[in-house]
């Protein structure tokens, strides 16, 4: 595991996989669940003047190995796309789940692990392919990302507080980094040092991202994929339902 990402070959992934790979020369990554036979399952935005159907077919046909590549049903921003169309001639990454608090503050950017410790393959893949045919709300790069998408379908976990931060590393980190910067500035006066501030700074950006990790949280709660419409508010229901920490059963909360 690399000291930013985790750099892999496609013959080392496996179904049940949380990948990403990068756009725009590193500026931002985006993520998907591999489920097996080359396909990935992934959150993207959908362009409310578009047509559905054209959209649909236009990605399909934009493949020439995979017919059904670039499926997704109209309105719905979860889409299955073959590998190669994912990652568009970008590099492979594997998102790794279950590390220690030291290795999580290590790393220098976010969106790349979790503490939160991740579901078997096939519950993984059962939420991917169960969010294809039932999408997964509306798009918001601080809220509801691709990168959220992926951890919620590796752990099941959604977060209570609609207003703050999702469950994105990714996003915790664009909002950690210049609080973290503005926080630190008062001790310039104290530390004469510029490194000494520097490493305040980044020190204070690492606990900031660590607190909003979903494996450290206290603000999530396990959510069954099938009861996601009700707790995101897409429906209505008299109480949240939420899979048992230690079961496959679901209890009334």
């Amino acid at each position: 595991m690399g000291l930013l990402t985790n750099r892999v070959e496609r013959n080392e992934i496996k179904a049940g996989d949380h990948i990403y790979t990068y756009r725009a020369i590193f500026a931002y990554s985006h993520h998907g669940i591999f489920v097996g036979g080359s396909k990935v399952v992934h959150f993207t935005r959908v362009e409310g003047s578009s047509d559905a159907a054209d959209e649909i077919s236009g990605l399909s046909l934009s493949c020439p190995i995979f017919p059904d590549c670039g499926f997704r049903l109209p309105n719905s921003g979860v889409v299955l796309s073959c590998l190669d169309c994912f990652l568009r001639n970008g590099s492979l990454y594997s998102f790794e789940y279950g590390v220690s608090p030291s290795v999580f503050l290590s790393k220098v950017r976010g969106g790349t692990c979790s503490t939160a410790v991740s579901d078997p393959p096939e519950m993984v893949i059962h939420r991917a392919m169960h969010l294809l045919q039932n999408g997964f709300g509306n798009y918001d790069v601080f809220q509801n990302n691709c990168e959220d998408f992926a951890l919620y379908c590796k752990t099941g976990l959604l977060t209570l507080d609609r207003l703050g931060v999702g469950r994105s590393g990714q996003a915790s980190s664009v909002v950690g980094a210049p609080l973290a910067a503005l926080l630190s500035s008062p001790l310039k006066l104290l530390i004469p040092s510029p490194i000494g501030v520097a490493t305040v700074t980044a020190g204070m950006y690492c606990m900031s991202r660590y607190a909003t990790d979903i494996g450290v949280r206290s603000d999530v709660i396990k959510v069954a994929v099938e009861d996601l419409a009700v707790n995101l508010g897409w429906g209505s229901s008299n109480g949240a339902i939420v899979e048992h920490e230690d079961s496959n059963h679901r209890i009334d909360r």
